[in-house]
């Protein structure tokens, strides 16, 4: 097995014993991304900047493992209230345009930092 760990300054460092991310062979699985600025440590907490907040440090994990939004093919969405679901749909369909990928959002009773959104991905590299 190819293990690779995706370490990048474009998303915020873990806060426990965990990757950013890891790459195997042609797959990159992300850890949960909370709205954690990497430059300023603030978490974000209006729901619409803390999704586009998540997706971006989504997004520089992405990057630095070779990959892009593009070949996402999966992704989890966790929210502390379903009833921003519609605000945290607006922000996340301008990620992924045309063919968007598989997937799951939940509710959930907290995350951490007590954070509003976490997301994480599974994608491909080309």
């Amino acid at each position: 097995m190819n293990k690779t760990i995706i370490k990048t300054n474009n998303a915020p460092a873990a806060i426990g014993p965990y990757s950013q991310g890891v790459r195997i062979g042609n797959m990159v699985y992300t850890s949960g991304q909370i709205p954690l600025n990497p430059e300023t440590k603030e978490l974000v907490t209006e729901i619409k900047a803390a999704t586009r907040q998540s997706l971006t440090n989504v997004k520089g994990i992405l990057e630095e493992a070779g990959t892009s939004m593009e070949n996402v093919i999966k992704t989890t969405v966790f929210v502390k209230d379903l009833n921003d679901f519609a605000a945290v749909n607006e922000v996340y369909a301008t990620f992924f345009q045309g063919e968007p990928p598989a997937r799951s959002c939940v509710e959930v009773a907290k995350l951490p930092l007590d954070a509003p959104v976490e997301i994480e991905v599974i994608a491909i590299v080309e």
